[in-house]
């Protein structure tokens, strides 16, 4: 067990899955229609030329590139492929994401081992291997989109982060935005992450007695030599302590919501540890700041922060998207927050901590109320749309009459309430609102429903939650292949006709 097996695993249906799929479709389908011939572009060096209806920017074809570069040798010998573009077929770009979701499913592995510790090789082996089935991720491997390769590049350099390689972090960063402009989001996020890490790490440090803390300062020096670079002196000082300070073990009690009094503790503390800490901080995380420079030029720039299709992609104020994705992931996480033990442990949360847990959850229900009242955003493209899966959930549930809308609003708030209360079992309260507003910032402007979006703070929430129960992961599993088997089936085997565009359409994502 282990990466190796991880590997093998995930390769062992990616390869037969993408030979069936480029077999029954072999021509672009959907957003393919415009990525395919754009990449195959690149491929004949003409990087001038660009698709006026791409929103993302060119990432993923430059890692086309390069795959095609890697099997160039090979796939001229077999299929006497007479140009460097000739190889550039449709199979293979989609197999770009075929090698990027084992690569993926390494760093998955990889990110549970560092912030589990204690958990063993099997079970960090199986909990990777259900996290690479995850629906979303899973059935955009085997077409040329780019989320895999989104989810690829921010994970690694989460990774990177976590292992205090900073600037390999930004560099792996950048590339994240250069596959979806919204990355950015995420890689500060990820610097935030880092940043709270170490400043509450300080508030520990100066609590510790002085004997405690130099066995702890021998401990990081050592460890420093293997995992850190010697560039930052806040990284010899951290390497060793820090990691261990952020993932212990969970506590017994269960706290619903991030109590206030703990908040405002830890946002004072972890602004005054910045400022004793400032130089150190800025001389680790400067490497960002140069991309989030970068980023704020293009936009500037660019007039927008989508490159192409502007006026069907312009920034909304979605709020309700917020509560769809906190509904999907617990629906996706189901036989964690979906049972009667989550149920009754949340309420004697809340009436444990009354009256600010009540006040809370009204406020959370009046802002829901009003977010789905007001802030509720049908897109033409998801009313027009119907091979895509959210244009029925819309139709049949959402908008199916009146009053479902706001019959949903408990359901987006308890969903909430359960996010929350998995994480803050082993994360820092204000790393939870950290997550909360990365992920507000990634969905509320997004005037679309596209269950893609969700993908990554997902793979944040997952990744850090404290879920130990075997059942638990095993049923997750069982769904997402029950989900995949169904999504795929309907894909390649129950095509129709469309009115709006000729040839065979499919049901997608």
């Amino acid at each position: 067990m282990g990466r190796k097996a991880v590997a093998l695993i995930v390769s062992s249906w990616i390869v037969p899955i993408s030979i069936l799929v480029n077999h029954i479709v072999p021509e672009p389908y959907m957003d393919e229609i415009f990525h395919v011939p754009q990449a195959q572009k690149y491929c004949k060096a003409n990087f001038t030329s660009w698709d006026p209806m791409i929103t993302t920017p060119p990432g993923l074809y430059f890692v086309s590139l390069a795959h095609v570069a890697s099997l160039f040798p090979g796939i001229h010998l077999v299929n006497n492929a007479s140009s460097f573009s000739d190889a550039c077929s449709v199979s293979v770009l989609r197999f770009t994401n075929g090698v990027l979701a084992v690569f993926c499913s390494i760093l998955i592995y990889d990110i549970i081992t560092h912030l589990r510790p204690a958990l063993t090789d099997r079970k960090a082996t199986f909990h990777a291997l259900v996290l690479t089935l995850y629906p979303l991720h899973w059935f955009f491997t085997f077409l040329y989109y780019t989320d895999v390769a989104s989810l690829t590049a921010v994970l690694a350099a989460y990774l990177c982060s976590l292992k205090k390689n900073y600037w390999i972090s930004a560099l792996l960063g950048a590339v994240a935005v250069l596959m979806r402009q919204t990355n950015i989001i995420w890689i500060l996020f990820i610097v935030c992450s880092e940043v709270i890490k170490l400043t509450l790490a300080q508030q520990k440090d100066d609590l510790l007695p002085e004997k405690s803390s130099m066995s702890e300062v021998k401990v990081a020096s050592s460890t420093s030599h293997k995992g850190a670079t010697s560039g930052s002196n806040l990284r010899k000082r951290r390497s060793g302590h820090v990691d261990t300070v952020n993932h212990s073990v969970a506590p017994t009690s269960v706290h619903a919501i991030p109590h206030s009094a703990g908040l405002c503790e830890e946002m004072q503390n972890m602004l005054s540890n910045i400022w004793q800490l400032k130089w150190e901080l800025i001389f680790s995380f400067s490497p960002f700041f140069l991309i989030l420079v970068a980023f704020l030029a293009f936009v500037y720039w660019n007039g927008s922060i989508v490159l192409g299709a502007k006026d069907a992609h312009k920034v909304s104020p979605h709020f309700a998207q917020l509560l769809y994705f906190s509904l999907v992931s617990a629906l996706f996480m189901a036989p964690v927050h979906f049972t009667s033990g989550q149920f009754v442990a949340l309420v004697q949360s809340l009436w444990k901590k009354k009256p600010f847990s009540f006040f809370l959850l009204v406020i959370a229900l009046t802002i829901s109320f009003l977010s789905v009242h007001f802030f509720s955003i049908a897109h033409p493209y998801l009313l027009a749309d119907n091979r895509h899966y959210p244009f029925y959930l819309w139709r049949k549930v959402i908008a199916s009459h009146w009053i479902m809308k706001y019959l949903l609003v408990p359901l987006y708030v308890y969903s909430w309430f359960c996010i929350f209360n998995t994480l803050v079992k082993t994360q820092k309260k204000i790393w939870v609102i950290a997550y909360f507003l990365a992920s507000a910032a990634t969905l509320i402007p997004a005037p679309l429903i596209e269950f893609r979006y969700y993908t990554i703070p997902f793979f944040f929430l997952v990744l850090h939650s404290d879920v130990d129960d075997t059942i638990s992961w095993l049923l997750m599993g069982l769904l997402y292949v029950a989900i995949n088997l169904f999504t795929m089936s309907m894909f390649l085997w129950r095509p129709f006709y469309w009115n709006h565009e000729p040839g065979l359409q499919r049901f997608i994502w």
